[in-house]
């Protein structure tokens, strides 16, 4: 059963924006970090961003002022908005919720800069 549905990727040219959705089925989705993740290819998988279930927000360097990670706990939703994208941004993004020693995974969505 999917538990973690990600939604909102696809192909871009650089300096557009995009917004990711994850839905989570979980129960007491309120209670988890929800985070995304992304993975390029040859690559390992990284830390894009990370909100804890009181809201506070983590995100990575690269980018800091450019992504910006909220949830919705009404909606059960976590989202990634993407504001100037780089090829470099270009990857498979993964939802990932966390609660103690659980985690649970999405399947990924592609996003893909490019001119």
């Amino acid at each position: 059963q999917v538990q973690l549905v990600e939604s909102g990727g696809g192909s871009v040219q650089p300096g557009e924006s995009l917004r990711l959705s994850c839905v989570n089925r979980i129960a007491f989705f309120s209670l988890f970090e929800m985070g995304w993740y992304r993975q390029a290819p040859g690559s390992e998988r990284e830390m894009v961003a990370t909100v804890t279930h009181d809201g506070i927000t983590n995100h990575a360097d690269s980018v800091k002022g450019r992504f910006t990670i909220s949830r919705n706990d009404d909606e059960r939703t976590v989202y990634l908005q993407m504001n100037s994208l780089k090829p470099e941004d270009t990857a498979v993004y993964y939802c990932k919720a966390t609660m103690g020693n659980s985690n649970y995974w999405g399947q990924g969505t592609q996003v893909t800069v490019s001119s």
